[in-house]
């Protein structure tokens, strides 16, 4: 099986590509957002280590991030099924690191316009019971009456606090800045850069996806 990133702003579809690849492959998932909650739940080495930063409110450096991306890579389920890693790497460091730790097939980069991608987060809204996503910008994804569920009667949906403009604008202006080197270093290697549509990301099909990873 292949090594590939699926590389994209945040809320580009990352998360949904990946559900979609699992579907028909055994590839393992590898998000760093799940290392740092088991490693940090397990009270790992690296887990404290990542927790005392948290805690005091700084960034966790990348030599923590690569510790646990390595890690993760070398158990037994990766050997055999190959890594499909969502969230790392982000910048240009992390991505040479990477290349001393294993090597990639394919990087997936998730093309998605500004505007779309602003109204795809700020227009998302969840049901607090049932977790099922809707969309006030998107007409497939709208609840059938303003604000509610339409499956648990008379449930209020929520938006989460950090789907903001403000933030939005500050992720992706952070997005800009470091995906042009990632991207640029990447396609150094010859074919190893594939861009897909984030706005069409539920539309792929298995053979198209299989064509693009390789499998």
């Amino acid at each position: 099986m292949p090594n590939f990133v699926l590389f994209g702003a945040p809320g580009a579809g990352k998360g949904t590509l990946a559900g979609k690849i699992k579907s028909f492959s055994p590839v393992v998932h590898i998000s760093t957002g799940d290392l740092f909650r088991a490693n940090i739940k397990g009270d790992t080495p690296i887990g404290k280590e990542a927790k005392s930063f948290i805690d005091s409110g700084r960034l966790v450096p990348d030599s923590v991030v690569i510790d646990m991306v390595k890690d993760r890579i070398a158990q037994d389920d990766v050997k055999q099924n190959g890594f499909m890693l969502d969230g790392f790497p982000r910048t240009l460091d992390q991505s040479k690191a990477l290349s001393n730790i294993a090597s990639l097939d394919v990087v997936v980069v998730i093309d998605i316009p500004k505007e779309d991608l602003k109204n795809r987060i700020l227009g998302r809204y969840s049901c607090p019971k049932c977790g099922k996503i809707y969309n006030i910008y998107n007409d497939e994804l709208k609840p059938k009456i303003e604000g509610k569920c339409d499956t648990c009667t008379n449930t209020e949906l929520t938006h989460r606090s950090d789907d903001n403009e403000e933030t939005f604008e500050k992720r992706w202006n952070t997005y800009l800045s470091q995906s042009e080197e990632v991207i640029n270093y990447y396609s150094e290697t010859a074919g190893l850069v594939q861009k897909i549509d984030g706005r069409k990301t539920m539309s792929y099909t298995e053979e198209e996806l299989k064509q693009i990873l390789r499998i």
